[in-house]
């Protein structure tokens, strides 16, 4: 039971079909899209001269060296998408965590995941050694973060998880994130100079609001209360990139509401993720704006893999596997899903799964941009099959 495929979705509203994209901050979704094809193509014709090469052009970029414990700041130039711009603490200094602990939210103690991402400056976190952290309360990240979980066995599990609010240039790479509950109303500090008031977080894996230029690699995320990841309330510039997800219900919602059209603005790339066993559905649902989703893998989907809101254009080129329809046009009647732009380019549909076609035809953009080619669906395995946390040894490379 398994679906793999590049995937294309422009989604408009009636608002947005209307009126162009007026923020400056918004990237040409064509030159973006044309950019990550032309990486997979790029890394696709290098196979022959890297040993460790996967065709996978983010990996490609980094994994080859076995320097990369003293090179770990290279990765911020190796991610693709609309999210490639995210930095993270590149150019900061290195932040070692060696404290699994997470007793005062308010006044952290130096050493732990929260001292270190509450910090004004650019910083690379690190982890001196395995370890599980509980957070008592969620974790609020300051802007320009990379954790870095390579070279340890880091688990984020069993309470509060990961925050993005109103914050920019943010990696999180290589750490396991699963078991996230609710955290209680709580004063909770965000950055060395303040403190306030958070109302209880849903039980998100890694919640995204209002934030841009965020970038999620190599993670293994399951079992959360809420969402695995959930990216809303006008975030943007974000790429979601070789995870590995398993064991949830609702996976990956980007767009808050149908109503809140202030996310019209947002641009995500989803690329080279596994999403694995036990999942439900939202892989991802998608609202307003533009989502590219290409070259993932899907095995076990239970209810449906691609869902939508609002208007949607959707392209789909892949390998699906299962007897349902791989798409689910959420809180629409017939009347209205019907006028909606989804197409299917290139699948190979497997065990009577089925894609279904709707909609006139897309804009010209669109349909330039759709129509560059991903890697085969029979290779789609290949670039997943190392998803997820990475086992990353001193001396080789991971």
């Amino acid at each position: 039971m398994a679906l793999q495929y590049s995937i294309l979705l422009l989604f408009l509203t009636s608002f947005l079909a209307a009126c162009s994209i007026s923020s400056a901050s918004v990237q040409d979704p064509e030159l973006v899209v044309h950019e990550v094809h032309r990486s997979i193509n790029a890394s696709r014709r290098n196979l022959g001269y890297f040993t460790c090469g996967t065709g996978n052009p983010i990996d490609d970029c980094w994994r080859c060296d076995p320097n990369w414990e003293r090179n770990r700041q290279r990765l911020a130039d190796c991610a693709i998408g609309f999210g490639k711009d995210a930095i993270g603490g590149k150019n900061g200094r290195i932040y070692v965590v060696s404290d699994s602990g997470d007793d005062d939210p308010v006044n952290p103690r130096p050493g732990t995941l929260r001292h270190a991402v509450i910090q004004n400056e650019p910083l690379w976190i690190i982890f001196k050694r395995d370890m599980v952290i509980q957070l008592k309360e969620e974790l609020v990240m300051n802007s320009f973060k990379t954790i870095d979980g390579r070279g340890a066995s880091v688990h984020v599990s069993g309470g509060a998880c990961i925050t993005i609010h109103y914050a920019s240039n943010i990696i999180i790479h290589g750490i396991h994130i699963h078991d996230c509950k609710p955290g209680p109303s709580a004063i909770i500090r965000d950055s060395p100079n303040h403190a306030g008031h958070w109302t209880q977080s849903d039980g998100d894996g890694v919640s995204i609001f209002a934030s841009r230029h965020i970038w999620v690699d190599h993670c293994s995320l399951s079992n959360c209360q809420d969402g695995l990841i959930d990216a809303i309330h006008g975030s943007t510039a974000i790429t979601i990139s070789n995870n590995y997800f398993t064991h949830h219900d609702k996976v990956m919602l980007l767009g808050h509401s149908d109503e809140y059209t202030q996310d019209k603005d947002m641009q995500a790339t989803i690329a080279f993720n596994h999403f694995g066993e036990g999942l439900v559905q939202r892989m991802p649902r998608c609202r307003h704006g533009y989502f590219h989703v290409v070259n993932n893998d899907y095995t076990h989907w239970e209810m449906y893999a691609i869902g939508g809101g609002g208007s949607p254009h959707n392209n789909n080129p892949g390998k699906p596997r299962f007897k349902k329809e791989v798409t689910k046009h959420e809180d629409a009647p017939e009347s209205e899903w019907r006028r909606w732009n989804w197409r299917s380019e290139g699948d190979l549909f497997l065990n009577g799964a089925y894609f279904r076609q709707t909609g006139a035809g897309a804009s010209s953009s669109y349909a330039r941009a759709s129509s560059l080619s991903a890697r085969p669906s029979s290779l789609v395995g290949s670039i997943t099959v190392t998803s997820g946390v990475l086992s990353c040894k001193r001396g080789s490379h991971c």
